[in-house]
């Protein structure tokens, strides 16, 4: 009989660090063979990240979604910046609309879902037809791929930014066989790059993607303890409904105390979150005295 093989905990394992010289900001002494075997080398050590078992999947792609709807909002020449988003988007009423900037917020939320139909939600003005033939991009590495359909629905749909970011994510996550979309080129590309075209946008994808394959497994990292630790003092939490509040805390961004109301009380949700601050295992994301919101 073959011996049973206890399950690694990947908590005890340490997190990996991409090597100085693979996140060096100045890339131009490296030809593009160089530049895409650095880009290949960050994308490898993160495909290891996304198999954690201990990583807080759905709270880090809510995260990212935010810092790639940050960075698309720049794109299109918007002020809006990440606490913006999140008012307009966790402190929304019932039938309101989150407005221009939210909704792209909103965009990127669904695009990291991973389902097919969060990808139709992902980019609503768009024809499931148009979204499928944009995503076959035929033969080439992850990074090619990802940099033609960029350039593809930026010719075609011209200031469709947010589409064109939120399918070049889905199209390098899908070549890598990643069963959900991380926002990578969104974050990682200058304004000037989207006007790039060819081999000019490939090398400017090439350049940017290793330091923020680096920012992201660091989040990861940070989550993940976060995370560990929420869960070791979630059993002192003993208002009813605790539990169910703690996952959902687990996987947003950042969440107000009425999205809680559905398992307490409001009077309940507030003291639940307060209390989460005062165990260190939280933080308040707005410096308000009202309309707040929590997040690890």
């Amino acid at each position: 009989m073959a011996p049973v093989v206890p399950p690694v905990d990947d908590a005890a394992l340490p997190w990996p660090r991409l090597p100085a010289w693979a996140i060096r900001r100045d890339m131009s002494g490296h030809d593009p063979e160089d530049l895409a075997l650095i880009a290949g080398a960050a994308l490898s050590m993160l495909h290891y990240v996304l198999t954690r078992n201990d990583l807080p999947l759905a709270l880090w792609l809510d995260r990212l979604a935010l810092r790639a709807a940050e960075a698309t909002v720049t794109h299109s020449g918007r002020p809006e910046r990440a606490s913006d988003l999140r008012d307009a988007v966790h402190l929304l009423r019932p039938g309101d609309h989150p407005g221009p900037a939210g909704g792209i917020f909103v965009q990127w939320r669904w695009a990291v879902g991973g389902a097919r139909q969060s990808l139709s939600r992902a980019v609503p003005d768009q024809t499931p037809d148009r979204i499928a033939a944009w995503l076959d991009t035929g033969p080439g590495n992850p990074v090619a791929c990802a940099a033609r359909v960029l350039e593809t629905v930026l010719t075609e749909v011209p200031h469709a930014e947010a589409d064109a970011l939120i399918l070049a994510d889905t199209a390098l996550a899908q070549a890598l066989g990643w069963d959900h979309t991380v926002p990578l080129l969104a974050v990682s590309l200058p304004t000037r790059a989207l006007r790039l075209r060819e081999d000019d946008l490939q090398l400017a994808c090439y350049r940017a993607l290793p330091v923020t394959v680096a920012q992201t497994m660091q989040m990861a990292a940070d989550l993940s303890r976060r995370a560990a630790h929420l869960r070791h003092v979630a059993p002192k939490l003993r208002s009813k409904g605790a539990g169910a509040a703690v996952q959902m805390v687990l996987t947003r961004d950042a969440i107000a105390p009425a999205a809680l109301t559905s398992i307490m009380s409001d009077r309940a949700a507030r003291r639940f979150c307060d209390r989460l601050v005062t165990l260190g295992v939280a933080r308040e994301l707005t410096g308000r005295d009202t309309f707040r919101l929590y997040g690890v």
